[in-house]
Parts: C-alpha cells; sequence; structure tokens
C-alpha cells in the first residue's frame, strides 16, 4: 500500500495559480500511473488529470484542458498539478491517487490507493 499526501491547496482569487503536490511512499513511485481527481460538494468525484510511469503520457479533462498541467518528480516521489486561470467552479477538494496496471486511465476504480486530498477554494 502507498501511502499519499497532498499539500498546496487554498483560497485563491478567479484568474489565479495554485500547484499542488502529492508526495508518495514505495520504492516504486517511478512504475505508478498516478491521477489527479476532485469532488465539489454533493458531486461525484471527477477525474482531472493522469500522468503515466512515462512523464509525456498525461490525459486531462476537458474542463482543465489547457489549464491545468500534471508533472513528476520520481526522485522526489512526487506528482504536481500546476493549476493556472482558476475559475471558482474549479473549487473542490482535489485528491492523489496511484493506480498499479499498466497504460493510463481516468476512472475512479483504477485507482487503488487515495490521498486525504485538499481543498481549492476559487473566489470569484
Amino acid at each position: 500500500q502507498v501511502q499519499l499526501v497532498e499539500s498546496g491547496g487554498g483560497l485563491v482569487q478567479a484568474g489565479g495559480s495554485l500547484r499542488l503536490s502529492c508526495a508518495a511512499s514505495g520504492r516504486t513511485f517511478s512504475s505508478y500511473t498516478m491521477g489527479w481527481f476532485r469532488q465539489a460538494p454533493g458531486k461525484e468525484r471527477e477525474f482531472v488529470s493522469a500522468i503515466a510511469w512515462s512523464p509525456s503520457n498525461t490525459i486531462y479533462a476537458d474542463s482543465v484542458k489547457g489549464r491545468f498541467t500534471i508533472s513528476r518528480d520520481n526522485a522526489k516521489n512526487t506528482v504536481y498539478l500546476q493549476m493556472n486561470s482558476l475559475k471558482p467552479e474549479d473549487t473542490a477538494v482535489y485528491y492523489c491517487a496511484a493506480g498499479y496496471r499498466s497504460g493510463i486511465y481516468y476512472t475512479v476504480r483504477g485507482y487503488a490507493d487515495w490521498g486525504q486530498g485538499t481543498q481549492v477554494t476559487v473566489s470569484s
């Protein structure tokens, strides 16, 4: 089991930026597929972005494409989510997740381990 700890959330005005980090335990972090999801009050958890073991293999939800960038530093066992041009509708708790199957995927059940989440609030 992998321990995941998110950080970097906070309150920001619309148009601003935040960078989320997710630190992972485990000696084979570089082989994990890592994902970011978010959940707003009263809504289901939704996919945001994912990155495979190869840093160039990434996918994004249409709602964040062009504004968010996912990256990973395998030497630091950390995955990042750079969020620019934030909108009030980006307000949610953001979770990182680790998946152990090969490839890249966007379903909640594709990921085995989850962090506790970090709150992102975007004011208008």
